[in-house]
């Protein structure tokens, strides 16, 4: 008898899908920069890993009270900002 492998193989395709797209998910809706995970923040635009940690250790001591105010963050400028003012926030929304 021929089995019918299609039914779980749509399945993983689905998970895969998933579990690739989910950083796209996270970045629909505006990060909390005081908040974020580092999986969330690297999803922000010219943010890597380093910048992720360094926003993460710098809110420690100093949590952000406007969204400018990651401009303090080392390797973050204006450029870096413009390219996600629109995709974070600091407030609970």
């Amino acid at each position: 008898m021929k089995k019918n492998y299609a039914f779980p193989i749509i399945i993983l395709i689905g998970l895969l899908f998933l579990s690739f797209s989910q950083p796209l998910i996270a970045a629909s809706g505006k990060i909390n920069i005081n908040t974020a995970t580092k999986k969330e923040l690297v999803t922000l635009k010219q943010v890597g890993d380093k910048i992720a940690d360094r926003i993460i250790e710098y809110r420690k001591d100093n949590p952000f009270e406007k969204i400018e105010d990651i401009m303090k963050v080392k390797g973050i400028g204006q450029k870096v900002f413009d390219a996600n003012k629109q995709l974070i926030t600091v407030a609970d929304d």
